[in-house]
């Protein structure tokens, strides 16, 4: 666990650091399980730059020592995007950033959070469930086209969300 983790809504000038995260949990996370020609179209066509340009300002990051550790992007109950840079992993930015994010859908009004993992991620899986997350639902990962598996799961938030 980091002493200090402070979120808080990104910024324009965040978003060189956020598509540095995004580019490392690429890298780390969905290279060594997509096909080369789905790796070459993500890096070719810049998705998560192009992800990040669209959408940043409506992000949260995490921030550590002055460094963009992670960031989460929320669409009303959905949980988009949750990702953090391999040098902070299992030490409490996940955790933070989610927790932050389903304080504000509940605020919203909603009744639970859900999100995507893959089943080949067996970490992220542990995670989820670990916070209260169940698996509802698997299908194909049209996304990569790479033969992957997408695993739906969901949360309900209370009152102490």
């Amino acid at each position: 666990m980091i002493d200090e983790i402070l979120v808080r809504p990104a910024r324009p000038q965040d978003f060189a650091a956020m598509k540095a995260v995004l580019r490392d949990t690429f890298e780390s996370t969905w290279r060594p399980q997509i096909t080369e020609n789905a790796a070459r179209r993500y890096i070719e066509t810049d998705i998560g730059g192009s992800f990040i340009e669209r959408c940043g300002v409506a992000m949260l990051v995490a921030e550590v020592d002055g460094r963009i550790a992670g960031l989460v992007h929320g669409m009303d109950d959905f949980i988009d995007a949750l990702h953090v840079r391999s040098g902070f992993q299992r030490r409490g930015v996940g955790r933070c950033l989610l927790s932050r994010a389903e304080r504000v859908m509940a605020g919203r009004g909603f009744r639970k959070a859900r999100l995507e993992t893959d089943t080949f991620n067996q970490q992220a899986r542990g995670f989820y469930a670990a916070l209260g997350y169940i698996e509802t639902a698997q299908y194909p990962d049209e996304q990569w086209q790479s033969g992957l598996t997408t695993v739906l799961m969901e949360k309900a938030l209370g009152a102490e969300e």
